[in-house]
């Protein structure tokens, strides 16, 4: 049986991921910050596991994960928004984010690397601020980007086990976006259409699959960068 690990998986994307693999009969180990939230949601998908722990507080990562045997694939969606810029720059949100997406996602890879087959694969979340930024994302521009450089090096490192990215531009049913006006952000995509959770579910499962990709940040906007 595959076991996919899937670290923020209590909600939106994660949570759709995780119903992905369930129906396909995979052994689906889901986490977040709250233990609480991380067993109800594991309990609304049939076989899938609840794991506990803070991404900003990587010495309880290992431990947390020491129940999981093995690993086929693994996922690192979870995500915090950090709204900050440097003229009002709050240390607080930029150390939280840093240490989650970069610090937090590489100590899961190395705390699971022991129980990954050489087949096994990663996909990593960034996001396309670190192409189109904006302001208030000088924090959410620089780590996604860093996301890049990390994919590549874990790629070279790793191997044979392969890394991939996912970098999705705004997803317009997911919970953060799905009320909120985005007519002007439609009107500018060449698809006519927002990119949906379903499209980034398809995404990662194929970054996931194919044994020849490897090393990719793989763009999900329908284009809209191109505009």
């Amino acid at each position: 049986m595959t076991t996919i690990v899937i670290v923020g998986g209590t909600s939106g994307i994660g949570h759709e991921l995780a119903r992905h693999y369930a129906a396909e009969g995979a052994d689906v180990v889901i986490t977040g910050r709250d233990a609480s939230r991380a067993a109800t949601a594991a309990k609304e998908i049939d076989g899938a596991r609840g794991v506990a722990f803070d991404l900003t507080r990587p010495d309880e990562i290992a431990p947390a994960l020491a129940d999981v045997e093995q690993v086929d694939h693994l996922v690192l969606t979870a995500i915090d928004r950090d709204h900050n810029t440097a003229a009002d720059y709050r240390l607080d949100g930029a150390q939280r984010l840093t240490t989650l997406k970069l610090v937090g996602y590489t100590e899961v890879v190395h705390a699971l690397l022991p129980r990954m087959s050489r087949d096994a694969s990663i996909v990593i979340f960034g996001g396309l601020a670190k192409d189109r930024p904006y302001p208030g994302s000088t924090t959410v521009s620089t780590v996604n980007g860093a996301v890049m450089g990390l994919v590549h090096t874990l790629a070279v490192e790793l191997a044979p086990i392969r890394v991939n990215a996912v970098h999705p531009g705004i997803v317009g049913d997911s919970p953060f976006w799905r009320d909120k006006p985005l007519d002007a952000i439609v009107s500018r995509t060449p698809l006519g259409r927002l990119t949906t959770m379903a499209d980034v579910v398809d995404a990662v499962a194929f970054l996931l699959r194919n044994r020849s990709v490897n090393g990719v940040n793989l763009s999900i906007d329908g284009g809209w960068l191109l505009t």
